[in-house]
Protein backbone atom coordinates (compact mmCIF):
# COMPACT_ATOMS: atom_id res chain seq x y z
CA UNK A 1 0.00 0.00 0.00
CA UNK A 2 1.09 3.48 -0.62
CA UNK A 3 -0.66 6.55 1.00
CA UNK A 4 -1.07 9.99 -0.54
CA UNK A 5 -0.81 13.01 1.22
CA UNK A 6 -4.67 14.65 1.99
CA UNK A 7 -3.07 17.88 1.39
CA UNK A 8 -0.88 19.64 -0.54
CA UNK A 9 2.58 18.51 1.37
CA UNK A 10 5.21 19.49 -1.68
CA UNK A 11 4.05 23.35 -1.06
CA UNK A 12 3.59 25.48 1.89
CA UNK A 13 1.30 23.99 4.03
CA UNK A 14 -1.86 25.72 6.00
CA UNK A 15 -0.26 28.30 6.95
CA UNK A 16 1.29 29.56 3.53
CA UNK A 17 -2.14 28.29 2.14
CA UNK A 18 -4.23 31.11 4.56
CA UNK A 19 -1.51 33.91 3.50
CA UNK A 20 -1.92 33.06 -0.33
CA UNK A 21 -5.48 33.20 0.10
CA UNK A 22 -5.93 36.12 2.20
CA UNK A 23 -2.89 37.72 -0.51
CA UNK A 24 -5.78 36.90 -3.03
CA UNK A 25 -8.59 38.67 -1.65
CA UNK A 26 -6.12 41.70 -1.44
CA UNK A 27 -5.38 41.39 -5.27
CA UNK A 28 -9.10 41.21 -6.27
CA UNK A 29 -9.59 44.37 -4.14
CA UNK A 30 -6.90 45.62 -5.39
CA UNK A 31 -8.55 45.01 -9.35
CA UNK A 32 -11.34 46.49 -8.49
CA UNK A 33 -10.31 49.72 -7.22
CA UNK A 34 -7.89 50.18 -10.80
CA UNK A 35 -10.84 49.49 -12.84
CA UNK A 36 -13.00 52.58 -11.15
CA UNK A 37 -9.74 54.65 -10.86
CA UNK A 38 -9.98 56.14 -14.08
CA UNK A 39 -13.53 57.50 -13.98
CA UNK A 40 -13.48 58.54 -10.54
CA UNK A 41 -10.10 60.84 -11.83
CA UNK A 42 -12.39 61.97 -14.82
CA UNK A 43 -15.47 62.86 -12.38
CA UNK A 44 -13.50 64.83 -10.61
CA UNK A 45 -11.49 66.81 -13.30
CA UNK A 46 -15.04 67.60 -14.16
CA UNK A 47 -16.09 69.23 -11.37
CA UNK A 48 -13.10 70.90 -10.75
CA UNK A 49 -13.19 72.32 -13.85
CA UNK A 50 -17.24 72.86 -12.90
CA UNK A 51 -16.14 75.05 -10.03
CA UNK A 52 -13.05 76.48 -11.34
CA UNK A 53 -14.55 78.00 -14.83
CA UNK A 54 -12.74 77.75 -18.13
CA UNK A 55 -10.25 80.22 -17.08
CA UNK A 56 -8.00 77.57 -14.98
CA UNK A 57 -8.22 74.76 -18.11
CA UNK A 58 -8.38 71.59 -16.19
CA UNK A 59 -10.12 69.85 -19.21
CA UNK A 60 -6.32 68.22 -20.43
CA UNK A 61 -6.38 66.41 -16.85
CA UNK A 62 -9.06 63.97 -18.48
CA UNK A 63 -5.84 61.82 -19.93
CA UNK A 64 -5.28 60.95 -16.35
CA UNK A 65 -8.69 58.25 -16.96
CA UNK A 66 -7.22 56.21 -20.16
CA UNK A 67 -3.84 56.50 -18.68
CA UNK A 68 -5.18 54.48 -15.62
CA UNK A 69 -7.10 52.16 -17.41
CA UNK A 70 -4.14 51.14 -19.33
CA UNK A 71 -2.92 49.84 -15.72
CA UNK A 72 -5.69 47.19 -15.37
CA UNK A 73 -8.08 47.52 -18.59
CA UNK A 74 -7.78 45.14 -21.64
CA UNK A 75 -7.73 47.44 -25.18
CA UNK A 76 -11.19 47.52 -25.17
CA UNK A 77 -11.40 49.04 -22.04
CA UNK A 78 -9.13 51.19 -22.56
CA UNK A 79 -10.48 52.76 -25.51
CA UNK A 80 -14.28 53.00 -24.05
CA UNK A 81 -12.23 54.93 -21.04
CA UNK A 82 -11.11 57.36 -23.85
CA UNK A 83 -14.28 57.83 -25.35
CA UNK A 84 -15.77 58.70 -22.09
CA UNK A 85 -12.88 61.48 -21.68
CA UNK A 86 -14.14 62.72 -25.00
CA UNK A 87 -17.59 62.72 -24.02
CA UNK A 88 -17.18 64.64 -20.90
CA UNK A 89 -14.62 66.88 -22.53
CA UNK A 90 -16.58 68.30 -25.12
CA UNK A 91 -20.26 69.72 -23.05
CA UNK A 92 -17.22 70.69 -20.74
CA UNK A 93 -15.72 73.00 -23.36
CA UNK A 94 -19.42 73.72 -24.91
CA UNK A 95 -20.46 74.99 -21.31
CA UNK A 96 -16.82 76.75 -21.29
CA UNK A 97 -17.63 78.44 -24.39
CA UNK A 98 -14.54 77.24 -25.48
CA UNK A 99 -15.25 74.64 -27.96
CA UNK A 100 -12.93 74.50 -31.10
CA UNK A 101 -10.65 77.25 -29.83
CA UNK A 102 -7.10 76.36 -30.18
CA UNK A 103 -6.89 75.37 -26.81
CA UNK A 104 -9.48 73.04 -26.80
CA UNK A 105 -8.78 71.52 -30.15
CA UNK A 106 -5.03 70.89 -28.44
CA UNK A 107 -6.85 68.74 -25.42
CA UNK A 108 -9.34 66.80 -27.70
CA UNK A 109 -5.80 66.11 -29.48
CA UNK A 110 -4.00 65.32 -26.36
CA UNK A 111 -6.64 62.79 -25.12
CA UNK A 112 -7.21 61.28 -28.24
CA UNK A 113 -3.14 60.76 -28.59
CA UNK A 114 -3.11 59.73 -25.07
CA UNK A 115 -6.01 57.11 -25.83
CA UNK A 116 -3.96 55.65 -28.41
CA UNK A 117 -0.88 55.34 -26.63
CA UNK A 118 -2.58 53.81 -23.12
CA UNK A 119 -4.17 50.76 -25.87
CA UNK A 120 -0.80 50.08 -27.17
CA UNK A 121 0.68 50.18 -23.79
CA UNK A 122 -2.44 48.02 -22.74
CA UNK A 123 -2.12 45.43 -25.47
CA UNK A 124 1.77 44.99 -24.23
CA UNK A 125 1.05 44.20 -21.14
CA UNK A 126 -1.71 41.86 -21.65
CA UNK A 127 0.51 40.02 -23.94
CA UNK A 128 3.36 39.70 -21.31
CA UNK A 129 0.69 38.65 -18.71
CA UNK A 130 -0.19 35.56 -20.83
CA UNK A 131 3.30 35.02 -21.51
CA UNK A 132 4.60 34.85 -18.07
CA UNK A 133 1.74 32.56 -17.54
CA UNK A 134 2.10 30.19 -19.95
CA UNK A 135 5.89 30.54 -18.06
CA UNK A 136 4.61 29.68 -14.76
CA UNK A 137 1.94 26.97 -15.68
CA UNK A 138 5.35 25.09 -17.28
CA UNK A 139 7.56 25.96 -13.88
CA UNK A 140 4.53 24.95 -11.96
CA UNK A 141 4.48 21.24 -13.86
CA UNK A 142 7.69 21.09 -13.46
CA UNK A 143 8.30 21.79 -9.89
CA UNK A 144 5.19 19.25 -9.48
CA UNK A 145 7.60 16.67 -10.84
CA UNK A 146 10.64 17.61 -8.88
CA UNK A 147 8.88 17.53 -4.83
CA UNK A 148 6.63 14.95 -4.95
CA UNK A 149 4.36 15.00 -2.27
CA UNK A 150 5.91 12.58 0.42
CA UNK A 151 3.43 9.85 1.50
CA UNK A 152 1.44 10.30 4.75
CA UNK A 153 1.82 7.41 6.28
CA UNK A 154 4.63 4.52 5.83
CA UNK A 155 4.59 1.36 8.09
CA UNK A 156 4.13 2.67 11.77
CA UNK A 157 5.39 5.70 10.91
CA UNK A 158 2.98 9.07 10.14
CA UNK A 159 4.97 12.14 8.39
CA UNK A 160 4.52 15.66 8.07
CA UNK A 161 6.55 18.42 5.70
CA UNK A 162 7.09 22.25 5.24
CA UNK A 163 8.21 23.71 2.80
CA UNK A 164 8.84 27.54 2.56
CA UNK A 165 10.52 28.99 -0.37
CA UNK A 166 12.21 32.42 0.13
CA UNK A 167 11.76 33.35 -3.70
CA UNK A 168 8.52 35.37 -4.16
CA UNK A 169 6.05 33.95 -6.11
CA UNK A 170 7.66 30.38 -5.82
CA UNK A 171 6.99 27.11 -4.71
CA UNK A 172 10.89 25.72 -4.70
CA UNK A 173 13.73 26.65 -4.13
CA UNK A 174 17.40 25.02 -2.98
CA UNK A 175 15.87 22.50 -0.18
CA UNK A 176 14.57 19.25 -1.05
CA UNK A 177 13.42 16.27 0.69
CA UNK A 178 12.36 12.86 -0.22
CA UNK A 179 10.64 9.84 1.24
CA UNK A 180 10.77 6.68 -0.48
CA UNK A 181 9.35 3.27 0.73
CA UNK A 182 12.13 0.35 -0.61
CA UNK A 183 12.74 -3.17 0.23
CA UNK A 184 15.03 -1.88 2.78
CA UNK A 185 12.73 -0.29 4.63
CA UNK A 186 11.45 3.61 4.76
CA UNK A 187 14.33 5.60 3.43
CA UNK A 188 14.54 9.67 3.44
CA UNK A 189 16.83 12.47 1.53
CA UNK A 190 16.95 16.29 3.57
CA UNK A 191 18.94 18.36 1.78
CA UNK A 192 20.30 22.33 1.11
CA UNK A 193 21.83 23.74 -1.97
CA UNK A 194 24.55 26.00 -1.89
CA UNK A 195 22.80 29.23 -3.31
CA UNK A 196 19.62 30.16 -4.96
CA UNK A 197 17.82 30.22 -7.95
CA UNK A 198 17.28 28.36 -10.85
CA UNK A 199 20.96 26.81 -10.79
CA UNK A 200 20.21 25.67 -7.18
CA UNK A 201 17.04 24.54 -8.31
CA UNK A 202 19.01 22.87 -11.19
CA UNK A 203 21.43 20.80 -8.91
CA UNK A 204 18.44 19.77 -6.49
CA UNK A 205 17.41 18.01 -9.51
CA UNK A 206 20.51 16.04 -10.04
CA UNK A 207 20.47 15.38 -6.16
CA UNK A 208 16.63 14.41 -6.05
CA UNK A 209 17.17 11.85 -9.40
CA UNK A 210 20.41 9.64 -7.98
CA UNK A 211 18.84 9.35 -4.49
CA UNK A 212 14.87 8.21 -5.91
CA UNK A 213 17.33 5.76 -7.79
CA UNK A 214 20.01 4.37 -5.37
CA UNK A 215 17.27 4.37 -3.11
CA UNK A 216 15.56 1.12 -4.54
CA UNK A 217 19.02 -0.09 -5.24
CA UNK A 218 21.67 0.33 -2.95
CA UNK A 219 20.96 -2.64 0.43
CA UNK A 220 23.67 -0.29 2.46
CA UNK A 221 22.77 3.07 3.22
CA UNK A 222 26.43 4.37 2.66
CA UNK A 223 26.19 3.28 -0.92
CA UNK A 224 23.16 5.69 -1.69
CA UNK A 225 25.86 8.74 -0.08
CA UNK A 226 28.52 7.30 -2.84
CA UNK A 227 25.96 7.50 -5.41
CA UNK A 228 25.04 10.99 -4.84
CA UNK A 229 28.50 12.21 -4.55
CA UNK A 230 29.31 10.59 -7.93
CA UNK A 231 26.48 12.03 -9.42
CA UNK A 232 26.97 15.60 -8.29
CA UNK A 233 30.62 14.92 -9.15
CA UNK A 234 29.74 14.61 -12.64
CA UNK A 235 27.31 17.48 -12.64
CA UNK A 236 28.62 20.75 -10.43
CA UNK A 237 31.59 22.28 -10.81
CA UNK A 238 33.95 24.45 -8.75
CA UNK A 239 33.31 24.94 -5.21
CA UNK A 240 29.24 24.11 -5.79
CA UNK A 241 28.22 22.16 -2.96
CA UNK A 242 24.97 19.95 -1.02
CA UNK A 243 24.21 19.68 2.80
CA UNK A 244 22.42 16.49 3.10
CA UNK A 245 21.11 13.75 5.19
CA UNK A 246 20.25 10.62 3.93
CA UNK A 247 18.85 8.38 6.46
CA UNK A 248 16.72 4.73 6.75
CA UNK A 249 14.09 3.49 9.13
CA UNK A 250 14.36 0.22 11.17
CA UNK A 251 12.83 -1.53 13.87
CA UNK A 252 13.41 0.31 17.21
CA UNK A 253 16.17 2.89 15.47
CA UNK A 254 17.77 5.00 12.88
CA UNK A 255 20.48 5.14 10.70
CA UNK A 256 21.68 8.08 9.53
CA UNK A 257 24.44 9.44 6.87
CA UNK A 258 25.11 13.42 7.29
CA UNK A 259 26.90 15.17 4.60
CA UNK A 260 27.58 18.11 6.69
CA UNK A 261 23.81 19.41 7.11
CA UNK A 262 22.39 20.70 10.42
CA UNK A 263 21.90 17.75 12.77
CA UNK A 264 17.86 17.00 13.40
CA UNK A 265 16.05 16.87 16.89
CA UNK A 266 15.02 14.11 18.35
CA UNK A 267 12.10 14.12 20.47
CA UNK A 268 11.61 11.30 23.10
CA UNK A 269 8.30 10.51 24.00
CA UNK A 270 8.78 12.38 27.11
CA UNK A 271 9.15 15.62 25.49
CA UNK A 272 12.74 16.00 26.10
CA UNK A 273 14.51 17.24 22.39
CA UNK A 274 17.82 16.62 21.82
CA UNK A 275 20.07 17.65 18.45
CA UNK A 276 21.54 13.92 16.49
CA UNK A 277 24.62 14.67 16.31
CA UNK A 278 26.81 12.64 13.51
CA UNK A 279 30.07 11.44 15.63
CA UNK A 280 32.32 13.07 13.24
CA UNK A 281 32.06 16.24 10.70
CA UNK A 282 32.18 15.41 7.34
CA UNK A 283 32.09 17.36 3.85
CA UNK A 284 28.66 18.06 1.80
CA UNK A 285 28.06 16.16 -1.33
CA UNK A 286 30.19 17.67 -4.27
CA UNK A 287 33.46 18.36 -2.35
CA UNK A 288 34.28 14.86 -1.47
CA UNK A 289 37.20 15.20 -4.35
CA UNK A 290 38.86 17.30 -1.69
CA UNK A 291 40.05 13.96 0.21
CA UNK A 292 38.82 13.20 4.00
CA UNK A 293 36.65 9.87 4.56
CA UNK A 294 32.89 9.82 3.49
CA UNK A 295 30.74 9.69 6.33
CA UNK A 296 29.21 6.04 7.38
CA UNK A 297 25.91 6.17 8.90
CA UNK A 298 25.33 6.03 12.87
CA UNK A 299 21.96 4.63 14.15
CA UNK A 300 19.98 6.19 17.07
CA UNK A 301 17.41 4.90 19.09
CA UNK A 302 14.14 5.52 17.97
CA UNK A 303 10.94 3.89 19.57
CA UNK A 304 7.40 3.77 19.56
CA UNK A 305 5.99 7.49 20.75
CA UNK A 306 9.13 9.16 19.49
CA UNK A 307 9.27 12.27 16.90
CA UNK A 308 12.62 13.17 14.51
CA UNK A 309 12.26 16.83 13.18
CA UNK A 310 14.60 17.12 10.24
CA UNK A 311 14.97 20.80 9.10
CA UNK A 312 17.25 22.86 6.77
CA UNK A 313 19.39 25.78 7.79
CA UNK A 314 16.64 27.95 6.83
CA UNK A 315 15.26 27.12 9.53
CA UNK A 316 17.31 28.16 12.57
CA UNK A 317 19.00 30.85 11.11
CA UNK A 318 16.29 32.47 10.88
CA UNK A 319 16.58 35.63 12.49
CA UNK A 320 13.60 38.32 14.00
CA UNK A 321 14.22 42.01 13.94
CA UNK A 322 16.55 42.25 16.81
CA UNK A 323 18.62 39.69 15.10
CA UNK A 324 17.94 36.74 17.45
CA UNK A 325 18.23 33.08 15.93
CA UNK A 326 14.88 31.10 15.81
CA UNK A 327 14.94 29.06 18.76
CA UNK A 328 13.99 25.76 17.17
CA UNK A 329 15.04 23.17 20.37
CA UNK A 330 12.84 25.73 22.90
CA UNK A 331 10.18 25.54 20.14
CA UNK A 332 10.06 21.59 19.92
CA UNK A 333 7.04 21.53 22.55
CA UNK A 334 4.96 22.75 20.23
CA UNK A 335 5.06 19.67 17.71
CA UNK A 336 3.14 17.65 20.85
CA UNK A 337 -0.24 18.00 19.41
CA UNK A 338 -2.12 14.66 18.30
CA UNK A 339 -2.20 15.21 14.51
CA UNK A 340 1.86 15.44 13.08
CA UNK A 341 1.08 17.83 10.49
CA UNK A 342 -0.89 20.17 12.51
CA UNK A 343 1.51 20.23 14.56
CA UNK A 344 4.52 20.76 12.21
CA UNK A 345 1.90 23.34 10.39
CA UNK A 346 1.92 25.21 14.27
CA UNK A 347 5.69 25.31 14.50
CA UNK A 348 5.72 27.23 10.91
CA UNK A 349 3.76 29.84 11.80
CA UNK A 350 5.44 30.57 14.82
CA UNK A 351 8.44 30.87 12.71
CA UNK A 352 7.36 32.95 10.71
CA UNK A 353 6.09 35.01 13.35
CA UNK A 354 9.64 35.38 15.01
CA UNK A 355 10.37 36.62 11.48
CA UNK A 356 8.00 38.53 11.45
CA UNK A 357 7.75 38.57 7.74
CA UNK A 358 8.74 36.68 4.61
CA UNK A 359 11.72 34.37 5.47
CA UNK A 360 15.18 35.54 3.88
CA UNK A 361 15.69 31.80 2.90
CA UNK A 362 14.33 27.97 2.00
CA UNK A 363 12.98 26.40 4.98
CA UNK A 364 12.11 22.86 4.91
CA UNK A 365 11.18 20.75 7.64
CA UNK A 366 10.30 17.35 7.32
CA UNK A 367 8.61 15.42 10.50
CA UNK A 368 8.43 11.46 11.62
CA UNK A 369 6.52 10.15 14.38
CA UNK A 370 6.57 6.82 15.37
CA UNK A 371 3.19 5.47 16.34
CA UNK A 372 2.63 2.69 18.81
CA UNK A 373 1.39 -0.13 18.39
CA UNK A 374 -2.47 -0.27 17.04
CA UNK A 375 -2.21 3.86 17.48
CA UNK A 376 -4.45 5.06 14.81
CA UNK A 377 -3.29 8.76 12.97
CA UNK A 378 -5.84 11.47 13.84
CA UNK A 379 -6.44 11.91 10.58
CA UNK A 380 -7.60 9.38 7.75
CA UNK A 381 -5.39 9.24 4.44
CA UNK A 382 -6.53 7.80 1.24
CA UNK A 383 -4.58 4.91 0.22
CA UNK A 384 -3.94 3.70 -3.39
CA UNK A 385 -2.28 -0.13 -4.13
Amino acid sequence: MFHLPMRGAANEQVGADDASGHGHGERRRSQRALRRLPFAVMIAVAVIDLLAGPTLGFLPLLTLGPTFASVSGSVRRTALVGVVALAICLPLAWYGQVLLTKQNNVTIATIIGVTAASMLASHLRLRRERELADVRAVAEAAQRVLLRPVPRRAGDLRIALSYTSAAAEARIGGDLYEVVTTPYGVRLLIGDVQGKGLAAVETAAWVLGAFREAAYDEPELAKIGDRLEASLARHLGGEQFVTAIVAEVGEGAMALVNFGHPAPLLIRSDGRAVAVEPPEESLPLGLGALGGDPPRPHRVAFGAGEQLLLFTDGVIEARDAAGTFYPLIDRARLLRSGDPQTALDTLRGDLITHVGGPLLDDAAMLLLRKHRPGEVSGKVSREVS
